[in-house]
């Protein structure tokens, strides 16, 4: 019996401990929505050792963060009077705590999967958790996919419990077959201050600027939350300058250990504290003494983008749970206090839910983890959010050229490169090192890769000046902190191996080699006349500052570039032998969009990827090949070749609104991004027209699209969801709908609905159509959807203030008797 009286903690949690046991008793799979503040991640585990699911078998708990999942091992051994590594462990990339006692394990959600790889069964677990899951992360969403099948198979047994506190439940409870439980949560009151729209080229000191205001009208610590690193550097250098009269901390990703505990406790000497934190500090960690919250309202994450084969960091503005989130962080000790750094119409634009991972993520690791698991069509899995169709193509095509997929079989090459925790790019170029006695080099190029950049743009673009520096700091034993977590990440590499280090002055050519075979579509080759320009193997174009050493070699393979359009910059790169280029040429028979003529291309060339040596017009190319770079194309550049114009837009967003509205009826989803990502399905019979850019622009979608819908959803969207309204003066005016289901608007002028005295519905009279009442002028003066009360309360204010400035037009004492106009009042004969 684990000695764990889960009552002293005195969480909101215990009053739904009973249920949930209760139904992981006749459920295999159980949702717990839970506030901030519940004690939902350390007491459920605990609470649930002894559950007949668990006992004499292990929980899983899945979190999102590394540092929350140390923190909260730690806080359920403290609850426990133990250490980490008894009865409470946690594993993390190249870091474990576990023992044979350890009963429940945390973990990040990669080690999951890889756990469920290694043994499909998972016969020592008896109930895996996913803590935190509205975030959403790609590998938490693929774990509990594996989960699932894992459990239909093999482990009917298994129980799944997903935790969250800011989750559309009724949704995923659907799609998993998985009864909700909602928890109150020990959320004290949070007062909200809206500061105004920010610059965000300004963030970092407008931050500052709002922490000083906190400082002088609040009491207690301060968390503040930015986008990134540079951000928090850029805001404490301003604290630090206006001699802030508190203790100044920042928590990231890439801190020591040390540093983010210092940023979690207290102050040992009681000093008032602001922390200034990234998204890491928005769920399962409670930073003590914290009871104001400023929230700049942005975040940056990371975004795949397949038309290049690049990883980007976009700054983007938080969702609306996210930002309850933050607040919610003020109000975990007791009443607390939020600054928004926005203003109360930029609220009402915010989306509501982040958006899934799985969207916009590098989907490689995950094709290849499919692959492992044996499934030839994703579909055949339970998703919460499907993986897009047209990133996971491109993820098969890469492993294919790296030799770990032939069609969707994974390759004795590729079982080799999934049991190695890397992106499978930088494990078939480990692999290959390994297979020319380079396995040295190997190591040190991929650590630096994984990274963060240790010289800086400044020192120039080449890796083998990063490798040098490196194998400097480890022979001098250095204590620089850039390279302290290189040197980690390359000594667990070594470590995986079983290899000695090596410290010697690396071959160039050979590091350009090696990182050609982790990124082929990036082997690049001068242009014509050079200019310091290179042409990709992939077909995007790039170039180097003219001043860098590397920028007059006739071959380069790239690591690092921006994603721009048009003609990107080099950031990390190696120089390339071109003899060593010569396995990799090929004759293709090649149809392909040229983006300069706008214009399907069929020839017959000698190329590395993109890089076109040599090229023979082909008459006539196979269909097949035609029809699916076209299909290629819609799904990659799509937006830009149609013209989803605004009148497309709304009955988009027309059949969208219904597809919200009426559940249980068969609306298709015809969002613009699920459109794209599947193009054959609706203009799979345009195909035969698509050769240039203009046949793109000629097709009137408005004609296209309805066939999409049945014959009689396209009578019921005209009934149900109209275009226009009649409205009393006998104009026909556009109605506004919204893709998220949200209310629909009819902004009119007040003069032409004098006479109706509701506000009109649509939807079979179940949906309100919300009223931007306009001024003669087209002004928005009010916004309603309760015409009667506007036409008691506020049309006589609106009256009042309008009638001066418009004389001409009609102010009826009795708007609902008086006959609507369309213009101004007619004059007397």
């Amino acid at each position: 019996m684990i000695p764990f009286d889960a009552s002293k903690t005195g969480l909101p949690i215990l009053d739904v401990l009973g249920q949930v046991a209760e139904s992981l008793q006749y459920s295999t799979n159980l949702i717990l929505h839970a506030p901030p503040g519940a004690g939902k991640s350390t007491v459920v585990p605990l609470a649930l050792l002894s559950h007949p699911a668990a006992q004499a078998k292990k929980i899983l708990m899945l979190e999102p963060r590394r540092l929350a999942t140390r923190s909260i091992a730690h806080r359920m051994a403290e609850l426990l009077g133990e250490k980490v590594g008894q009865t409470v462990g946690y594993q993390i990339r190249f870091e474990r705590k576990v023992s044979d006692e350890t009963r429940i394990i945390v973990i990040t959600e990669g080690i999951l999967t890889r756990m469920l790889q290694d043994d499909n069964a998972l016969e020592d677990v008896g109930l895996i958790i996913f803590d935190e899951f509205h975030e959403r992360n790609i590998h938490s969403d693929a774990a509990l996919a594996f989960c699932l099948d894992a459990q239909k198979i093999l482990r009917p047994d298994l129980r799944i419990l997903i935790m969250s506190a800011t989750l559309a439940a009724a949704e995923i409870s659907t799609k998993i077959k998985a009864p909700v439980i909602q928890s109150a949560g020990r959320q004290y009151p949070v007062d909200v201050i809206y500061t105004g729209h920010s610059d965000r080229k300004m963030l970092p000191e407008l931050a500052a600027q709002v922490v000083l205001r906190a400082l002088k009208e609040q009491t207690g610590d301060l968390l503040c939350f930015l986008p990134g690193e540079g951000e928090i550097r850029n805001c404490e250098a301003v604290l630090k300058s206006k001699k802030t009269p508190a203790q100044v901390y920042s928590l990231y990703g890439m801190l020591p250990k040390a540093i983010q505990d210092a940023a979690i406790l207290p102050h040992p000497k009681g000093l008032r504290k602001v922390v200034l934190a990234t998204s890491i500090a928005e769920t399962s960690l409670t930073i003590e003494g914290v009871t104001t919250v400023i929230d700049s309202g942005w975040t940056r994450t990371g975004k795949f983008d397949p038309t290049t084969g690049l990883s980007r960091l976009e700054t983007l503005s938080v969702s609306e749970d996210a930002a309850d989130q933050r607040a919610g962080r003020a109000g975990r000790l007791g009443p607390g206090v939020c600054y928004r750094m926005w203003s109360i119409a930029d609220q009402e634009r915010l989306q509501k839910h982040r958006q899934p991972e799985i969207l916009e993520a590098d989907l490689a690791s995950l094709m290849l983890d499919l692959a492992n698991w044996g499934v030839d069509d994703p579909e055949q899995l339970t998703w919460v959010t499907p993986p897009p169709k047209g990133p996971l193509q491109q993820a098969r095509s890469l492993l294919e050229d790296i030799g770990a997929l032939d069609g969707t079989k994974i390759t004795k090459h590729g079982k080799d490169i999934q049991r190695l925790p890397v992106h499978p790019r930088l494990a078939h170029m480990m692999l290959h090192a390994g297979a020319h006695d380079s396995l040295a080099l190997g190591t040190d190029i991929a650590a630096i890769l994984e990274e963060r950049d240790p010289l800086g743009r400044e020192e120039g673009i080449d890796l083998n000046l990063r490798i040098e520096a490196l194998r400097r700091h480890r022979e001098q034993k250095g204590q620089a902190r850039k390279f302290r977590r290189i040197e980690q990440v390359a000594s667990s590499y070594r470590e995986l191996f079983r290899m000695e280090v090596d410290n010697s002055a690396p071959d160039p050519y050979e590091t350009g080699f090696l990182l050609a075979q982790a990124y082929p579509e990036r082997i690049a080759m001068a242009r014509p006349g050079n200019n310091a320009q290179f042409q990709l193997a992939n077909g995007a174009l790039a170039m180097a500052n003219h001043s860098d050493d590397l920028a007059w070699e006739q071959a380069l393979a790239i690591a690092h570039m921006d994603a721009r359009e048009g003609m990107g910059k080099i950031f990390m790169a190696a120089p390339l032998n071109p003899s060593d280029l010569a396995p990799l040429v090929q004759e293709r028979d090649v149809v392909r969009w040229n983006d300069d003529e706008e214009e399907l291309v069929a020839a017959k060339e000698l190329r590395i990827g993109s890089i076109v040596l040599s090229s023979k017009p082909l008459k006539h190319p196979p269909e097949q090949e035609v029809f699916d770079t076209l299909t290629e194309l819609i799904q990659t550049r799509g937006n830009q070749l149609l013209n989803f114009d605004e009148p497309i837009q709304q009955w988009q967003n027309r059949v969208m609104s219904l597809k919200h509205w009426r559940t249980q009826e068969p609306w298709p989803d015809v969002s613009t991004a699920h459109l794209l990502n599947d193009p054959q399905e609706w203009l799979g019979p345009y195909y035969g027209q698509l050769r240039r850019g203009i046949d793109f622009r000629k097709l009137n979608l408005l004609d296209i699209l309805p066939y999409s819908l049945t014959h009689d959803l396209q009578q019921r969207l005209s009934q149900l969801a109209p275009e226009k309204l009649e409205v009393p003066s006998g104009s026909k005016i556009k109605i506004k709908y919204a893709r998220d289901g949200s209310p629909p608007v009819l902004a009119v002028r007040i003069q032409e609905i004098f006479g109706m005295m509701a506000s009109p519905r649509i939807n079979e009279d179940q949906t309100s159509v919300l009223l931007h009442l306009l001024s003669p002028g087209f002004k928005a003066v009010q916004i309603t959807s309760d015409l009667a009360s506007f036409w008691r309360n506020g049309y006589f204010e609106v009256r009042k203030e309008l009638k001066g400035r418009y004389p001409k037009h009609a102010w009826p004492d009795d708007p609902t008797t008086a006959e609507a106009t369309r213009g101004a009042k007619k004059r007397p004969k």
